[in-house]
């Protein structure tokens, strides 16, 4: 009865499960038909679903030929990914491999047949993939290699250095996110669904990147500390510990949370960018694949803030909770009324005593400057006390049922891809 308690204290979230669970879920991530796809593409998405069913909902969400390039951007940049990812390959050979990836994109041949990862069909069968990548218009064609050839050589440099100063986080999580939204950035506007602009400013592309991936290296500070992975930058981490694994102590913990504060602070610095960017786009189904995942990022900042379970197990937003963002995400005066709300959340849990709390309060006025409510923004969560009523008695009712919620759908809000 734990999660109808939950639902309880949440009436807007029972009423997006239903509505998402009864169909609304359609309006975000519609699917596509697989019948109309050549047998190439059929085997591309297939391998899509098989390796990230949250971001083949999104992808598949997308309109026209828009969709196809990014999925094959996707499965190249997996391809790439897990080269980097195994540890099996020594580094004489990696690195070359990731430094010349880009251009096995027109080698209709390649393939590598030696991998242990779990997404290794994606190597294995890459043929598929760069043929796939071939018959794209040549303008996908030349985005996708350039952002590969960038991203293997940011990989390749980062393979033996740690990420010490708070200017090399930025780097690494640039080479390893923020060139996927420059380049998804330029496939939007290569596509026509987007101004130029969009993909000329790679600024605003690159903050959305870099506030995605800050937020997944923030959140997963204990699995990657188990599984010998170290992300958090030494400038900032080395000024509360000696060891960045010292932060997971309990004689450790407020001085841990305090290091915690300061990289979310840091996290939040690019906010304004998001919104900024958000607000330039036109296309509905882009403006859906680039909001969705900003809001659930902020909520899962504002979760982890001054959060000692970071440190302790693992900090999700409710399942609820990230339908109702899903669901609510569609437009930008939403998008900045939902960043209120979480800045907001943020801000009333500042500890006076915490170092960063100057910083923390300046930066969350200039998100305030730029997301002020008012209109439909301050209107977000007005329902009627007979619509959560019923809504609860549903919940009452069927909580058991909703939560086996799909697969799809749970991994997708989960939002546990980094």
């Amino acid at each position: 009865m734990e999660l109808l308690r939950k639902w309880l204290g949440h009436p807007e979230d029972i009423y997006h499960l239903l509505r998402f669970k009864m169909g609304g879920y359609r309006a975000v991530m519609p699917r596509v038909d697989p019948d109309s796809l050549g047998r190439g593409l059929r085997t591309c998405y297939r391998y899509l679903n098989q390796t990230s069913r949250s971001f083949a909902a999104v992808i598949q969400a997308l309109d026209g030929e828009l969709r196809h390039a990014v999925c094959i951007f996707y499965l190249v940049l997996r391809a790439l990914d897990t080269i980097e990812d195994d540890m099996t390959i020594s580094l004489d050979v990696k690195v070359p491999m990731l430094h010349k990836f880009h251009s096995y994109l027109y080698q209709p041949e390649w393939k590598y047949m030696e991998s242990k990862e779990k997404d290794r069909q994606v190597l294995e069968d890459f043929p598929t993939i760069s043929m796939e990548f071939r018959n794209l218009s040549k303008v996908y064609q030349d985005v996708i290699s350039d952002i590969c050839h960038k991203m293997g050589v940011g990989m390749a440099e980062f393979l033996e250095k740690k990420v010490d100063s708070q200017h090399e986080w930025d780097k690494y999580c640039h080479y390893v996110a923020g060139l996927v939204g420059i380049g998804l950035s330029r496939l939007f506007s290569a596509s026509e669904l987007e101004d130029p602009i969009v993909g000329q400013d790679t600024e605003l592309a690159n903050s959305m990147g870099l506030f995605l991936q800050k937020t997944n290296i923030i959140r997963d500070y204990l699995e990657d500390q188990l599984e010998g992975r170290e992300f958090w930058p030494r400038e900032v981490w080395s000024r509360y510990a000696k060891k960045l694994s010292d932060l997971a102590k309990p004689e450790n913990i407020d001085m841990a949370v305090q290091c915690l504060n300061e990289l979310i602070t840091n996290a939040l610095h690019h906010v304004p960018d998001v919104l900024t960017y958000l607000s330039r786009l036109k296309n509905q189904s882009v403006f859906n694949f680039c909001a969705i995942p900003q809001v659930m990022a902020i909520a899962t900042l504002a979760a982890c803030y001054n959060n000692k379970q970071v440190f302790r197990g693992v900090v999700k937003i409710r399942k609820g909770q990230a339908v109702t963002l899903m669901m609510d995400a569609t437009n930008i005066q939403a998008v900045k009324a939902i960043m209120y709300q979480y800045v907001e959340e943020i801000y009333q849990k500042i500890p006076s005593t915490d170092p960063s709390s100057n910083k923390t309060q300046q930066v969350i006025a200039s998100i305030r400057a730029l997301s002020l409510p008012g209109g439909p923004m301050a209107s977000r969560h007005h329902y009627s006390p007979i619509y959560l009523s019923c809504a609860m008695l549903l919940a009452a009712l069927s909580w058991q049922y909703l939560s086996t919620i799909s697969k799809a759908t749970e991994e997708y809000v989960q939002a546990g891809e980094n």
